[in-house]
């Protein structure tokens, strides 16, 4: 059951527990807050993003590694890449209502920033750093896998699948009984410095867009882009 949304009153995230609660203060607030409160005294929580991000692939190497013994390296990362994307990390986030704890600055509250997926899977990054400082590798490890059950048992089912993780296999056989077409992969915006470039990627048949993805490689985004439409086309 997830808290009352205040991190200051309730230091705890899903069935973790802060031993400091500061730490998770400073994973639940933005940059935005603490650009418009310049006396205020508060961390932005950007440094404890950059440490969750490795913490998080670590985590899931480790994991997926000892699931899937049988698994190459190039399949291992790809479904690495599949758990570490913003949407995965995202939907975790929503589902532990972090999005309603985030401290925001005005404009990224006029600009629906609770929900941006961006913006959340950032902020789950930022638990996973606060957790590992306040409880370690292995409370970091349990808290991880808990948040993201859900998309672990997806990874589960796919493998029981043949071809199950390459998304975009999957959705050219789709498009092929459907539509007689090949999908096509438009790359729309690059974002970020030359060192962590963000690609973002429509996948597009006969002109309709039927999926976006982003990584920080194009394959990655074509993979997720692909995954977004399989999805849609399924329902």
């Amino acid at each position: 059951m997830t808290p009352a949304p205040s991190a200051d009153s309730s230091p705890a995230i899903s069935s973790y527990r802060f031993t400091n609660p500061s730490f998770l203060i400073e994973a639940l607030t933005h940059k935005s807050y603490v650009n418009e409160r310049r006396d205020s005294g508060r961390k932005h929580n950007e440094r404890l993003e950059f440490l969750g991000d490795a913490v998080l692939s670590l985590i899931m190497s480790d994991y997926l590694a000892r699931r899937y013994p049988e698994l190459s390296e190039g399949a291992l990362s790809k479904l690495k890449a599949s758990l570490v994307s913003e949407a995965p990390l995202a939907n975790a986030a929503r589902r532990l209502d972090l999005g309603a704890r985030l401290k925001l600055g005005r404009g990224e509250e006029l600009s629906n920033g609770r929900d941006k997926t961006s913006l959340l899977a950032d902020a789950l990054e930022a638990v996973i750093a606060a957790v590992y400082l306040d409880g370690g590798f292995e409370a970091s490890r349990n808290f991880t896998i808990e948040v993201l059950t859900d998309e672990l048992l997806h990874i589960d089912i796919l493998q029981e699948q043949p071809g199950g993780d390459d998304y975009k296999t999957r959705f050219q056989e789709w498009c092929q009984k459907r539509y007689e077409l090949l999908p096509r992969y438009v790359i729309v915006r690059e974002t970020g410095p030359d060192h962590q470039k963000v690609f973002e990627v429509e996948v597009q048949v006969n002109d309709r867009v039927f999926g976006i993805g982003r990584g920080h490689s194009k394959k990655e985004a074509e993979q997720e882009a692909a995954q977004r439409a399989l999805e849609e086309a399924e329902r």
